[in-house]
């Protein structure tokens, strides 16, 4: 009988130890092969609501020959109500060099936002770029300015 309970024992303890293993360390080039980073796109300027707020999850669309509809979501981080904004957005690639041209410069309005709350924005671009050049979402990033209400 001890013997069955010893067996059973060293039993328990291999399958335990085959399913759990360290993980292997990542390389280099693992790292860089791995998902894009979660770029996060930011209201700049001095406007003092603009710390409260985070643009994100950008959808580019073609409404037509050089024009682009694009949708974003715009987050209210604060806990309280946002009138409604308008913006000047600039949308640029992860990977683009502060010399390099922005894939599109457009106005955007903005709906009241409550507190803690996402709203979409929308705004029309001209772009010499068709939808299918532009890059995938991931690797889109945005730098925005509220211009409207002043402060």
């Amino acid at each position: 009988m001890l013997e069955v309970v010893r067996v059973s024992i060293v039993l328990l303890s291999l399958m335990l130890a085959g399913c759990s293993s360290t993980p292997a360390p990542e390389t280099k080039a693992a790292k860089q092969a791995g998902a894009p980073l979660a770029v996060t796109s930011v209201i700049s300027g001095k406007h003092p609501l603009a710390k409260y707020l985070e643009i994100a999850g950008f959808r580019v669309t073609e409404g037509g020959a050089g024009k682009l509809t694009v949708k974003f979501a715009v987050i209210n981080h604060s806990d309280a109500d946002i009138g409604d904004l308008a913006m000047k957005v600039t949308l640029t690639t992860t990977a683009a060099k502060p010399e390099d041209a922005p894939i599109a410069v457009f106005d955007a309005k903005v709906p009241a936002l409550g507190p803690q709350e996402v709203k979409d924005g929308t705004g029309t671009a001209t772009t010499k770029l068709r939808v299918y050049e532009l890059p995938d979402w991931q690797f889109l990033k945005a730098d925005a300015e509220i211009t409207s209400p002043t402060p």
